[in-house]
Order: C-alpha cells, then sequence, then structure tokens
C-alpha cells in the first residue's frame, strides 16, 4: 500500500442517493477494537453512509482517518490499546469541518486498509498491519517508480522546481512587455542553485530554458521522481494595477478561498490551452490519472502544503512585502502531484510597476529565492523526512 495512499469510498445507504449520502452529515455511534491473527481491527458503526480517507504520516508515526462531515457520538477513551501498534487515540475537527482521527502508533511500517463490513454500508473496519520489514525499512517505498535516492540512508532530499510558464506560453505581461515567464525561470533558477548548495538538500528544475511543458507534465514529473516537495514559482498579473507583494499558495479540495484565488488558478490553469491539447480535467476514462488526483486530494497532504505555505510566506514577508497574510488555496492543476507537499509561489506582480522593477534585479531574485529556501528548510527541520541527511542532523541535535 502507498504510504500515503488514499482509500476513498461511498458507503452507500440504500435509501440515499449518493450525491446526497456524500453531503449528509452522519455520526460514529460507536467504536471498537480487537486483535485478530497479528492484525488489530477498529470497527465503527455509523449512522449513514460517510466518505473516509485514510493514511499515513510519520515524525512522529500516525494513521489518520478521515471522515467528511461526520461528528463523533462516542467515547475513545475507553479503548483498550494493549497488544496493539496504538500508543494512544484521539479526534477532532480538520478546517474544513470534517471529523479527523488520529491513530499514534509505537513505530512506523503500520499501515491501514479501509472496508466497509455490512449490507448497509453503516459499519466500516479499518484493518491495521504491518509492512515487510524490507519494505517498511524504506519511507515511501511503496509508493512505486522509487527514485534511486530514496533507498540510500541519509539521502539528500529532492526539491523539483518549476519555473511558471515558458516557451510559447509567455504569461503574464508587463507594461513595458516584460514576460512572466523570463522571470520565473530566473528566480527558479537561483533557488536551485540555493538548494544544491545546501548540504542534505537537491534540486531538480521542471524545465532549465524556455520551453512549454503541460502543467499535469510538470506535477507528473514531481510524482515519478519520488521528490519530496514542489514549488512552482510565478510573477502574474493582478486585475489592479495597485496590487503588489508576494502571495503562495495551496491545492484545494473544494472552493477558492478567496476571489482573487479563483482568478489566479484559472488563469494559471488556462496555460495547457495556450499549448493546444493536453487536458488538466479529470477523465473518468483514464483511471490512472483519477488515481492521482484522488490520491492528491486527500487532507494530508493539502495540510503539509499549507504548512511549508506558512513557513515560505512568513520568509518573503520580509523581502518583498505580502499581498495576502495568509496561504491561499484554490484548484491549482499544477499542484496535483500525489503525495508530495506542493506550493506555488507568486513573488510579485509583474503588472505592477514597482514589483516589475524589483522582480528584474538580480540582488531581489536572489533575495527571493533565499526566502523560498530558508521557508522549505524550516519546514523540514521540523519534520524531516526518515532515511534522510536532515533527520541524522535533527536526531543528533537531540541526542
Amino acid at each position: 500500500m502507498n504510504r500515503r495512499s488514499l482509500l476513498k469510498f461511498l458507503l452507500a445507504g440504500l435509501t440515499l442517493p449518493a450525491s446526497l449520502a456524500a453531503q449528509a452529515s452522519q455520526a460514529v455511534r460507536h467504536v471498537s477494537v480487537s486483535r485478530s491473527g497479528g492484525a488489530t481491527k477498529f470497527l465503527l458503526d455509523l449512522s449513514g453512509p460517510v466518505i473516509a480517507n485514510s493514511f499515513n504520516l510519520e515524525s512522529p508515526p500516525r494513521l489518520v482517518l478521515d471522515l467528511q462531515q461526520a461528528v463523533l457520538d462516542a467515547s475513545l477513551d475507553s479503548l483498550v490499546l494493549d497488544g496493539t501498534p496504538v500508543r494512544a487515540i484521539r479526534s477532532g475537527k480538520t478546517p474544513t469541518g470534517d471529523l479527523r482521527i488520529v491513530l499514534d502508533l509505537l513505530r512506523s511500517g503500520v499501515r491501514g486498509e479501509l472496508r466497509p463490513t455490512s449490507a448497509s454500508g453503516h459499519n466500516l473496519e479499518l484493518l491495521l498491519a504491518d509492512l515487510p520489514s524490507s519494505v517498511a525499512a524504506v519511507p515511501g517505498a511503496a509508493q512505486g517508480g522509487l527514485g534511486p535516492s530514496k533507498g540510500k540512508l541519509n539521502r539528500d532530499l529532492l526539491v523539483v522546481i518549476d519555473a511558471g510558464h515558458g516557451g510559447k506560453d509567455p504569461g503574464a505581461v508587463g507594461a513595458k512587455g516584460e514576460q512572466e515567464k523570463i522571470v520565473a525561470l530566473q528566480i527558479a533558477t537561483l533557488l536551485a542553485k540555493r538548494i544544491d548548495a545546501q548540504k542534505g538538500y537537491k534540486a531538480r528544475l521542471v524545465r532549465s530554458g524556455d520551453i512549454f511543458i503541460p502543467l499535469r507534465k510538470r506535477a507528473e514529473l514531481a510524482q515519478r521522481l519520488n521528490a519530496d516537495l514542489f514549488v512552482s514559482v510565478h510573477a502574474d498579473a493582478a486585475p489592479r494595477l495597485t496590487a503588489s507583494g508576494a502571495s503562495v499558495f495551496a491545492l484545494s479540495q473544494g472552493g477558492a478561498t478567496s476571489s482573487m484565488a479563483r482568478w489566479m488558478a484559472e488563469r494559471e490553469n488556462g496555460a495547457d490551452s495556450v499549448g493546444g491539447g493536453l487536458a488538466v480535467k479529470l477523465r473518468k476514462d483514464d483511471p490512472m490519472v483519477a488515481g492521482v488526483l484522488l490520491d492528491m486530494s486527500m487532507n494530508a497532504t493539502i495540510s503539509t502544503s499549507l504548512d511549508l505555505g506558512h513557513k515560505v510566506l512568513s520568509q518573503l514577508a520580509a523581502v518583498s512585502g505580502l499581498h495576502q497574510s495568509k496561504v491561499e488555496q484554490a484548484g491549482f492543476a499544477v499542484l496535483k502531484s500525489a503525495a508530495i507537499p506542493s506550493i506555488l509561489v507568486e513573488t510579485g506582480f509583474i503588472s505592477n510597476v514597482g514589483d516589475c522593477r524589483r522582480l528584474h534585479d538580480i540582488r531581489h531574485q536572489r533575495k527571493i529565492a533565499d526566502a523560498i529556501f530558508a521557508g522549505v528548510a524550516d519546514y523540514f527541520r521540523q519534520q524531516p523526512p526518515p532515511g534522510s541527511l536532515i533527520a541524522a542532523q535533527a536526531r543528533a541535535e537531540t541526542a
């Protein structure tokens, strides 16, 4: 199973259509735990059908169960966890109002499988089992297409950097014909050099020249390389010429968090129409693409992306000022990379005279690149991926 695989399904009730079932607020009425054949089973009795997601997090190891728009009407305190791989269990609400149940695990390598256990779909079982030690020892080994560096001890963290637009797509254009694609590549290149100069990190540019690459291909590269992080660099225009400052965006499962975020996403997602052809919309007849987009929609990846985004945003504040003081969210196609924390950084508005002048200053570009890396490094210091050199350094500092 994928380290962060998403098992998403509708537990269909006989009396509710699927569209209504997904919207209904249901309750978890009872939770029980049992051990059988070396596996641990958590059984949830539900008042009705829900959409359920489960995924793993590391450092420390946790298994997370999200139930969309559900409420907890049962006690978790009375559960007997002796003999199970679970140290503690707790619950809370996600920013989107979903019920989140977190199982704090005693060790890494424990994975969960969700499945309905009754014809009515009102009983949900979460089965916990250990991965084989040969697989569990390598973080992300079950993701498929494991990059060669992921199996190494004290490996470098791989950051894939996407310079927005390119080739026949110039992106936004300034008052004097300045092109976003050029500024984005200059800053992305400086960011890559900054990352490569830091021990324990390695950068990979999606494009190193003035070429057009479809949005989905940019996201797929990060997935194929099994990257630890994906950063897309832009310098867009705004409807108001007075708009200035940097912004950071993450993917949204639902609607945009603001009209500006929605407008930005529509502009960026329109880039593929320039290239003439590769659709970024989910095609129902393409299960591979469906799986990628489905995985990226999970709460865990978006949550970590928001955490990363806040750290980058705080660093940019001292360099270029901020257009928005919080990380915005919208349906950016380029951020739909499965199980990889991903952000889109608007380094400033090329449509603003002051921003445009600074964006073409090599000293300012370098400051932006340094600020983005500082946010990335802060993020990884707090939650270093297992097996990485950064994780080893963190352990040494606390020893």
